[in-house]
């Protein structure tokens, strides 16, 4: 029973830390990068999709106006959380050539508003934003947690008597 018990309960420990881990999306080749959205005001209006993944609020897919920038994007996933490493910001961009890497120093933009430092997003970009230091700090210091709790009750099942 108490074998039952602990396997039970690493079972249960390791799902919780393996199911919390990043998830990796390449958007599939055979998708649109642009919808038609119609004729506004004289101008033919098209959507692209892009991505926006890691440390904002509500990460995942935006179809988006083609003429949407980075800082459009940033604002639609509810701008970035508090350990974002916003000095460090990747575009990833598709070409016929491979994935090319665009890097965005947000944190400079916001200390200078220099316009330039904002690129502006085509079909298929996937913006990826890290964590800084701190939040890996604080991943490693939650599995350590979880860890201790497991062997405290492993200890606790195999000395009880």
């Amino acid at each position: 029973m108490k074998r039952i018990l602990l396997a039970l309960l690493l079972m249960g420990i390791a799902l919780s830390l393996f199911s919390q881990g990043a998830v990796n999306y390449a958007p599939s080749s055979n998708i649109s990068a642009y919808t038609y959205e119609g004729i506004r005001s004289g101008v033919e209006k098209l959507k692209m999709n892009t991505y926006i993944l890691g440390q904002v609020y509500k990460p995942g897919l935006y179809v988006v106006p083609d003429d949407t920038d980075f800082l459009t994007l940033l604002a639609l996933a509810g701008g970035p959380k508090e350990d974002a490493k916003l000095s460090k910001i990747r575009v990833v961009r598709p070409s016929a050539e491979g994935n090319k890497v665009i890097w965005v120093n947000f944190k400079k933009y916001l200390e200078t508003g220099d316009g330039t430092l904002i690129p502006a997003l085509q079909p298929g970009d996937t913006v990826v934003i890290s964590g800084t230091i701190f939040y890996a700090f604080s991943r490693v210091a939650d599995f350590l947690s979880k860890a201790a709790i497991a062997l405290s009750v492993y200890n606790l099942i195999t000395n009880a008597k």
